[in-house]
């Protein structure tokens, strides 16, 4: 490294930003899509519409580029909404099976759910079950910094809600999950 060359170091075991080494605002399109399209699951499309919109260096900090990537989804019609919801793995019932994203599955482990007791695992299949059956999508909820008796809770309390608090619940929870997916980058 010379004397002209900006370090991007933060120190020992430290991790530098992805928005710190690589903005938003400096990507093409594509790189920008495939740096940012996973961060909701399974649902490059918003990146690729926020790409149309034009990524500018406002959006250089994940909450700003969260924001922008929320209204992309709010602007989007009710289907695409739906197809995004069902996007998402069921919680704790697939946590096995590889068809989980690398983020789900680090997410789900992050909350214990890989270590579910076998009534706790009932109870979550039982849950998804009447849940999905009720509102047509998997139960979505942004797991960082909960535990899993937190979340089943969530979930005996959510299964109760009429279709459209649900539905913008898991709207609001999928929108938690880009952020804090983006913070971690």
């Amino acid at each position: 490294m010379t004397e002209n060359t900006p370090s991007t170091a933060t120190g020992p075991g430290e991790k530098t930003s992805l928005f710190t080494s690589n903005p938003p605002s400096t990507l093409a399109a594509k790189s920008f899509v495939n740096l940012y399209g996973s961060v909701y699951e399974h649902s490059p499309w918003i990146a690729e519409r926020l790409v149309e919109n034009g990524i500018t260096p406002a959006l250089d900090s994940p909450e700003n580029l969260a924001s922008a990537m929320q209204v992309i989804v709010e602007r989007a019609t009710r289907d695409e909404k739906l197809a995004l919801l069902r996007s998402h793995p069921d919680l704790a019932g697939k946590l096995a099976l590889a068809d989980l994203t690398t983020s789900s599955r680090n997410e789900q482990q992050g909350a214990g759910l890989d270590q579910c007791s076998k009534d706790e695992l009932v109870r979550f299949s039982e849950l998804n079950d009447v849940y999905k059956g009720k509102f047509g999508f998997p139960f979505i909820f942004a797991v960082k910094g909960f535990h899993r008796t937190d979340i089943l809770a969530a979930f005996e309390r959510r299964v109760k809600n009429d279709m459209d608090t649900e539905f913008n619940e898991a709207l609001q929870q999928v929108h938690r999950i880009a952020l804090l997916r983006l913070q971690s980058l």
